[in-house]
């Protein structure tokens, strides 16, 4: 009786065992994962969060989606609002909003329908409404301001499918080759006419200092006018006088010339 019991009750354990791995009674989410739960094909409004969890085989199936911070990149062309074309690379960090889960895979999809439906295409929209708004000298000398305004208006675009935005990069923004020859040509003009005024700066000055030296050298020479005097003069003469007389040639022969007045010369000696 025994024996004929025992492979009974062996045979049931393994006809369950199989039938749990077959028909998996549970399910497992990870770390970084939401559980969205379906009867049918229905979506639930509870979530599952990390663990494991009991489901009905057959009639639940789980959705799992990554609640993680995700980066995409994306490329975006724009006009500027001087009709400059505007290439720009966006790095985007976003991640699912853990209590919406349910509610973004219902009406958007999985991480792949996110992306390619959803911020791909707001980013680019936003990209060029912001540079719209901008020259294109504007958007290289203002470029935290339009890094903001984006990073703004996609965090507004896509609040309401439940993708949460961390942070919103501009990693690269540039233009045409031709814009770039005008912007290098218009740099160099900026050089040369702040080199020109130097130069006209440094030419004022000097022209300015030569003036003063002039002036200067003037006032002396009128202030000497006014001290030197017939005396003076000839006091300094027979100062320098070396005891010499000057030649002249006469008819009979070199003779020294003298014309010194006696009554100043005593006076010069007494000075």
């Amino acid at each position: 009786m025994k024996s004929s019991t025992y492979p009974l009750y062996l045979t049931g354990g393994v006809v369950l065992i199989l039938g749990a791995l077959l028909f998996r009674p549970f399910t497992i989410v990870n770390a970084g994962q939401r559980g969205v739960i379906m009867q049918f094909g229905k979506v639930q409004d509870r979530i599952l969060d990390e663990g494991l969890h009991p489901i009905v085989p057959i009639v639940t199936t789980i959705e799992k989606i990554n609640v993680r911070v995700q980066k995409n990149d994306v490329k975006a062309e724009a006009a500027s609002k001087d009709l400059q074309n505007v290439t720009a690379d966006i790095a985007v960090n976003w991640h699912v909003d853990p209590l919406k889960v349910n509610r973004v895979f219902q009406q958007v999809g999985d991480e792949g329908q996110i992306v390619n439906g959803i911020i791909t295409p707001a980013v680019s929209e936003v990209v060029k409404a912001a540079t719209a708004k901008k020259t294109a000298e504007e958007i290289i000398t203002r470029r935290t301001e339009l890094k903001g305004e984006i990073d703004d208006q996609i965090r507004e675009r896509l609040k309401p499918y439940g993708i949460i935005i961390d942070d919103v990069s501009l990693v690269d923004v540039s233009f045409s080759a031709e814009f770039n020859k005008a912007i290098e040509a218009k740099q160099i003009a900026e050089q040369q006419a702040k080199q020109a005024d130097f130069i006209a700066q440094r030419a004022a000055k000097e022209a300015e200092a030569e003036v003063n030296r002039a002036k200067g050298q003037a006032e002396a020479q009128r202030l000497q006018r006014l001290t030197l005097t017939p005396e003076l003069l000839q006091k300094l003469a027979i100062e320098k006088w070396n005891g010499q007389f000057p030649v002249v040639m006469g008819g009979n022969g070199a003779l020294p010339f003298i014309n010194i007045d006696p009554g100043k010369l005593s006076s010069v000696q007494k000075n």
